[in-house]
Parts: structure tokens; C-alpha cells; sequence
């Protein structure tokens, strides 16, 4: 392997570990979380502490998730997107692992992703094509352009929990939509 080779095959984390999926389709389900660090976009309202983190080689990931017993593996981050590639999925998929990943959209993806979760910001331009399910943590933005995403699912999500309320009434008035709590957040889990 050469330099070039060794340096992309580093990849920036904030923190594997092991827990519930707290929001989504997926919620319930048992996942290794791979968070990776860094983010494209400045959201005000990220609740992710996520520009810190340590380079990792693909053997150390693989060999840190690897002590879990699911197969389901979320990249989460931060945006994911900055870091992954089709060599690195392909070393999961060998594994055995299925592969989600949470995107802001805003960067091309691998194609071999296992399920695409499109998490919008506004006024970021969305690039991929490709998405299962479209999540949007809601701040009162027009959701029309989100609905028409090529996706079989449509999340809405309060903001850390705190407009819950107006999340209800939105979704009673738009029932295209489904509710996502951070149910993580609710049971006080990682």
C-alpha cells in the first residue's frame, strides 16, 4: 500500500460506540454508531459536539466494531459524507454489516451504501439522488420541497425535543408526514 493510499484509508472519528437507533425508520433497533468528525454546514441548531476526534485506520474501525454483536452500522456524524468512500463500505459489507448513513445531502455518496437517511438543511443544496428516507429536524422552515424528495419515508423531528407540539399539529395537518422523536434523548441513552 502507498502513502496516498494509507493517508485515504485514515478516516477522522469522534466515537464508535454502541447503542440504540433512536430516530427514524430504524428506531429501536441495536447499531454500532460510527461518528465521524467534521461538518460541511454550521447548523445553529446541531446538537453535536463533533469537530474533535482521532484518525483512524479502516482495520481499527473494522476491528472496533467488530466487538458488537448487531450488523446494523450507522455513519453518523458530523457529515459522514466527508470521510467514507466505496472501498470503505465494501470492507463493512464483508463483515457482514449493514450499512445506514445520515447525510445532509449536500456530497455525493458511495453507491453501495444499504439505506440512505437525507437529513436536509435549508438553503443547502441536496446532490444526491438516491435516499430511503428523508428526516428533517423541523424549525418551522416550508417543508414542501422536502415532501417531493425521492425518498418512501418523511420525517419530521422536533429540535432537541422542544417543539413537539407544533411537530403534532403540523403533521395532523400535513399527514404525508411522519413523527421521528430522539427517542435516544427520551430514555437517556447515547
Amino acid at each position: 500500500m502507498n502513502q496516498n493510499q494509507t493517508q485515504r484509508s485514515m478516516r477522522k472519528i469522534n466515537q464508535i460506540f454502541y447503542s440504540l437507533q433512536g430516530e427514524g425508520y430504524h428506531t429501536g433497533k441495536a447499531a454500532v454508531f460510527i461518528r465521524f468528525s467534521g461538518c460541511n454546514l454550521k447548523c445553529s441548531f446541531c446538537d453535536t459536539e463533533h469537530e474533535e476526534g482521532t484518525l483512524m485506520s479502516d482495520e481499527e474501525i473494522i476491528r472496533t466494531i467488530s466487538a458488537y454483536p448487531s450488523n446494523l452500522v450507522v455513519l453518523t456524524g458530523g457529515e459522514p459524507a466527508l470521510w467514507i468512500d466505496e472501498e470503505f463500505i465494501d470492507l463493512l459489507h464483508k463483515e457482514g454489516k449493514y450499512i445506514c448513513i445520515e447525510t445532509n445531502g449536500t456530497r455525493k455518496l458511495p453507491a453501495n451504501i444499504d439505506w440512505v437517511t437525507c437529513s436536509p438543511k435549508e438553503g443547502a443544496p441536496i446532490c444526491i439522488d438516491r435516499m430511503d428516507e428523508v428526516k428533517v429536524v423541523y424549525l418551522g422552515q416550508d417543508l414542501s420541497s422536502y415532501i417531493n424528495l425521492p425518498a418512501k419515508h418523511h420525517y419530521i423531528q422536533p429540535c432537541s425535543c422542544r417543539n413537539t407540539p407544533e411537530i403534532v399539529e403540523y403533521i395532523l395537518q400535513h399527514p404525508e408526514w411522519q413523527l421521528s422523536l430522539q427517542t435516544h434523548k427520551l430514555i437517556d441513552i447515547p
